[in-house]
């Protein structure tokens, strides 16, 4: 085989592997966006621990289907980078939706896929507005600790009754 069509495949493997070990997937157009905004945009997402890579539609593509997410190829046409996140789903898409309200309306949030899930614009557009899992992690354990708190006053307040007759 031709040296060219083994570093294509490699890429593919690659871009397979990267996705299969992907929390979530976001792909995006950043056609218009000067070299210096998608710069600081790579440095945003790496900052919450997203990947941002442009890759040839046709390896991304192939890496898709080999993936098992067909329908997620329709997005990876033009110009499209992916941003991936090893762990916190959340992530991607907070970070480029934030950015849609700026200065920057160049960016087109098109597809994603969250564990294992392909997501439609307005399913990442939900996602983007919730907290992320520590966050989450972090309101449950208080809301927990606050219920366990009142019980703990409840029964120290009847033992107190109890002691007191």
């Amino acid at each position: 085989m031709k040296e060219s069509i083994l570093k294509k495949q490699e890429a593919v493997a690659a871009v397979t592997e990267r996705i299969k070990n992907s929390a979530a997937v976001v792909a995006f157009k950043y056609q218009g966006l000067t070299v210096a905004k998608f710069q600081e945009l790579r440095k945003e997402l790496r900052a919450q621990g997203v990947l941002v890579s442009v890759y040839k539609n046709n390896i991304s593509t192939r890496a898709a289907k080999e993936a098992g997410f067909e329908s997620f190829t329709d997005a990876l046409k033009g110009p499209v980078a992916l941003a991936f996140a090893e762990s916190d789903v959340v992530a991607p898409a907070k970070v480029l939706f934030s950015k849609l309200g700026e200065e920057n309306n160049k960016i087109e949030v098109l597809k994603g896929i969250v564990d294992g899930d392909v997501y439609e614009f307005d399913q990442l557009k939900a996602l983007s507005v919730l907290p992320s899992y520590e966050t989450l992690l972090t309101q449950l354990a208080f809301g927990l600790l606050g219920s366990v708190n009142q019980l703990a006053m409840g029964l120290k307040l009847v033992a107190e009754k109890k002691e007191n007759e």
